[in-house]
């Protein structure tokens, strides 16, 4: 084995643990409305990670024709909630719920395609000899959008299997990305594929942060405003740190 692919291999591994942790601190969450408060923090990290992550690095990559792809990622996902996804209730007399089975598949999504661009960065940074930046960088922010992620499987009432399965393929997008990028780096051109990706994927975000998390949070978190607004302002306020301080 290279000593390149040995390194990704290990970032990888310490990459699917903290995707894994943040994972775990939802599974082990009891209490209904400290997993509102989870949705909160995780709409935070979400509207976070697109203005201060992926729209900026868009921008940096593409310019402005890039930002062209956020609105689509938007739409793409009002689409397919409407027409293509199944509801957990039709009638709303008879639930009071009226939320769909899908947003957890389309926040895996949304965060694997993101997750993949990030392996692609990390197999670039290691060939370059900067992959421990690269590492600290992409553990940094996957520690909280697994999270984000697992608090969303668990609002839609899915097990601990699944939500592990789904953290696990989520944190393996990081080696498979890497992989992509040796086994076609000569090829492809991946400083104009990713910036079109990650505003794609900013859009997908802005929606399900703007259309499902904060409504939900909304209508079941009334008795404790205060502290889910504090969440909010959190999640926010660590993906601009991070984005700060992992910027280069």
């Amino acid at each position: 084995m290279s000593p390149v692919v040995a390194a990704v291999a290990a970032y990888s591994f310490f990459i699917l643990l903290g995707a894994l942790a943040g994972a775990l601190v939802v599974v082990f969450t009891q209490r209904v409305t400290r997993l509102v408060t989870f949705l909160a923090f995780a709409a935070g990290v979400m509207l976070g990670a697109a203005f201060f992550h992926m729209l900026p690095e868009a921008f940096h990559g593409g310019g402005y024709p890039a930002f062209t792809l956020l609105p689509a990622g938007f739409v793409f996902l009002v689409v397919l909630e409407r027409y293509f996804l199944s509801h957990t209730c039709e009638e709303p007399l008879n639930c009071t719920e009226h939320a769909h089975h899908g947003l957890g598949f389309t926040a895996f999504v949304g965060l694997s395609l993101h997750t993949l661009i990030d392996g692609i960065a990390l197999g670039s940074a290691v060939k370059e000899g900067v992959g421990v930046m690269a590492f600290i960088a992409i553990v940094a922010h996957k520690v909280p959008s697994s999270l984000s992620l697992a608090s969303i499987l668990k609002s839609e009432g899915r097990g601990t299997s699944a939500i592990l399965s789904y953290a696990t393929f989520y944190g393996l997008m990081v080696p498979v990305g890497a992989a992509i990028y040796f086994a076609s780096d000569a090829v492809l051109r991946f400083e104009k594929f990713s910036p079109w990706a990650l505003a794609f994927s900013a859009g997908t975000f802005l929606y399900i942060a703007v259309s499902d998390l904060l409504p939900h949070v909304s209508r079941h978190g009334k008795e404790r405003q205060g502290r889910n607004l504090v969440a909010l302002v959190l999640g926010l306020l660590l993906m601009l740190a991070l984005a700060r301080v992992t910027e280069h």
